[in-house]
């Protein structure tokens, strides 16, 4: 999906391999209220500052919770969505507001088609989630067994 994808510059027509690096909660680095999350955008690092308020409005408006890989997940779109409409591409730093990360999430949920299909991170096989191949699972996570394989780019729903 999101943590791993080409996009074409709107001005220039280049294309930008994005690819996310890792996420950073801003309070020990910046004593910012936010959540960082990182890509290398054509090996160039670029930051999305979430505001960690968004946390807390998904959780009250929908009762739900946004996950790391969610939160990688929403960045990314929101980094997609940026470029193609013409962002400032010298900035290293772009901040969504509370109704971008909540309109983002609901999005990328909408596309995976739940959050059980949205991909693990950080992305060691394509072919196998990240838990499955360093041997752990997650707690609340459901039950797989540890050989199982499961798509990264076009997951399938596990039931």
């Amino acid at each position: 999906m999101y943590e791993d994808f080409t996009v074409t510059d709107r001005w220039t027509g280049t294309p930008l391999h994005c690819l996310w690096k890792g996420t950073v909660v801003a309070i020990a680095t910046r004593h910012a209220d936010a959540t960082d999350i990182r890509f290398a955008v054509n090996d160039k690092p670029v930051w999305i500052a979430m505001p960690n308020l968004a946390w807390v409005e998904q959780k009250r408006r929908t009762g739900k919770v946004i996950t790391d890989y969610l939160a990688a997940q929403t960045a990314g779109r929101y980094l997609r969505q940026i470029i193609e409409s013409g962002y400032d591409n010298g900035r290293e730093m772009y901040t969504m507001t509370v109704d971008e990360v909540l309109e983002h999430a609901k999005a990328v949920v909408q596309e995976a088609g739940g959050t059980l299909n949205l991909p693990s991170l950080p992305v060691i096989n394509e072919n196998m989630q990240a838990e499955a191949q360093m041997g752990i699972e997650l707690p609340g996570e459901p039950r797989m067994r540890m050989n199982e394989s499961v798509s990264i780019r076009h997951p399938e729903s596990r039931t």
